[in-house]
């Protein structure tokens, strides 16, 4: 078991409304890897099963899995952006989110 699938695990066994990602380096869910493909597009918004199919590595595959199986929705963002945090708590836009579209 990952941190990851141990972390969804937690949120639904407490009936989360949400899991946060808080990344390192990784602001949010980009339609390919940014490091390898300069032309990869930040997504604002992106469904669990388009997440899985085109195998962005979000999280692992479990945990993914448990998040869709209880509509858990998914919130990725750089934790070590300035004020990142703080806009999060704010209600500003941060990251990317990952659920049901």
């Amino acid at each position: 078991m990952t941190t990851d699938t141990a972390s969804a695990l937690r949120a639904i066994e407490i009936d989360s409304q949400g899991l946060i990602m808080a990344k390192y380096n990784v602001d949010g869910v980009y339609s390919s890897d940014p490091n390898k493909n300069p032309d990869a597009k930040k997504l604002s918004h992106i469904s669990y099963m388009e997440a899985l199919n085109d195998g962005l590595n979000i999280m692992d595959s479990t945990a993914l899995s448990l998040c869709m199986e209880n509509k858990l929705p998914i919130l990725v963002f750089d934790l070590f952006v300035e004020n990142s945090l703080l806009k999060l708590v704010c209600g500003e836009d941060v990251g990317s989110m990952v659920g049901s579209i």
